[in-house]
């Protein structure tokens, strides 16, 4: 039997094989770089780019098997959405050839961020966290020490139902988006403002009498394909609560450096963001010396921010399961409302 070339991918997408495998996690790529949901045409068209030739009908051949499998949401004729498991089934498919991801997509988060802090307008980086509906409001009280005590990026957060977006990630059935504003706001507004700023390690960071004191685990960005926050928040290595509480804990921090001759610039640009009510900055040194027992290069300056996932840590040190993605997309600075209007 003579089989056209149609028949012929179609037949490939049965079984799970290497090429199939291949070729579903082409198609959860570019999904996951696009904000909007996209048909099977449009997937095709992406997928040429990177050398994958696929007709319309073998793609939605394809779409079938990301959406048994959980990691697609069709959208009516508007297309389909990446899920949270589709983008953690790319993240550990990719993770061998994509060490140092997590440092491209801050640099990339950085670059796209519109905030002006003095108008209080523009488009800032989130992280969004997704959260069963009935547990909503006790994640909501293991929240408040957090927000209370300031060991946040900011007090503005935004909320979705399922069905709606925050970012690039739409909310499933169950669940209920929270979105806290990620530590990379600072990065791109260093950035518009001509300072270069060299993003480290996310690390973990022990809170003594209220202060901080050492990191006690950090990953560099430089050699990971998955975020820091995410990990550790995981591993349960975090005491944000007890932080909150009691002055003595461990929370989420991010290690930055900038060249001393911008210190002028960096304090003015931190100034104008404490007006904006975001306060990710924690620590800020001085010239070449060490910050939280990290050695700090010459003429740099080291810088420790909150992560922005702090009171998602604490909220998971409640027992209460949370599915988290880390500099998830932007959202404009209007649709945040403060937590305490929850």
């Amino acid at each position: 039997m003579v089989y056209t070339r149609e028949q012929k991918e179609v037949r490939m997408v049965q079984g799970d094989s290497p090429e199939t495998e291949r070729k579903v996690i082409s198609i959860l790529k570019v999904l996951s770089e696009s904000s909007e949901p996209l048909g099977s045409i449009t997937i095709a068209r992406e997928l040429a780019r990177y050398g994958i030739f696929l007709s319309e009908r073998a793609v939605r051949y394809h779409l079938r098997i990301t959406d048994e499998r959980g990691y697609t949401m069709p959208l009516g004729h508007d297309g389909r959405m990446v899920t949270p498991l589709g983008l953690e089934e790319l993240k550990m498919a990719l993770a061998p050839e994509q060490v140092g991801f997590i440092l491209d997509k801050l640099e990339l988060l950085a670059f796209h961020t519109t905030f002006d802090p003095q108008k209080q307008t523009g488009q800032v980086p989130i992280n969004t966290s997704l959260i069963d509906k009935d547990k909503f409001k006790k994640a909501l009280t293991a929240m408040r020490d957090v927000y209370k005590g300031g060991m946040c990026v900011s007090e503005r957060v935004a909320v979705a139902s399922e069905g709606e977006k925050l970012g690039s990630v739409v909310v499933p059935g169950g669940k209920i988006g929270f979105a806290t504003i990620c530590s990379v706001v600072v990065n791109g507004i260093l950035l518009k403002a001509g300072v270069p700023i060299e993003s480290r390690f996310g690390g973990v960071l022990e809170i003594r009498n209220s202060k901080p004191r050492r990191f006690t685990a950090i990953i560099n960005y430089s050699g990971t394909s998955l975020d820091p926050s995410e990990q550790y928040i995981r591993a349960r290595m975090t005491r944000v609560g007890e932080a909150a509480r009691t002055g003595n804990g461990a929370i989420l921090s991010n290690f930055r450096e900038i060249p001393a001759a911008a210190r002028a610039i960096v304090d003015d640009k931190i100034a104008m963001l404490k007006e904006a009510g975001i306060t990710g900055v924690y620590v800020l040194g001085n010239t070449s010396e060490p910050v939280c027992q990290i050695a700090v290069g010459l003429n740099r300056v080291g810088m420790a921010l909150l992560g922005g996932l702090n009171p998602i840590a604490a909220a998971f040190e409640a027992g209460i399961n949370i599915d988290n993605i880390a500099e998830s997309g932007l959202i404009d600075f209007q649709q945040l409302v403060s937590f305490w209007e929850l």
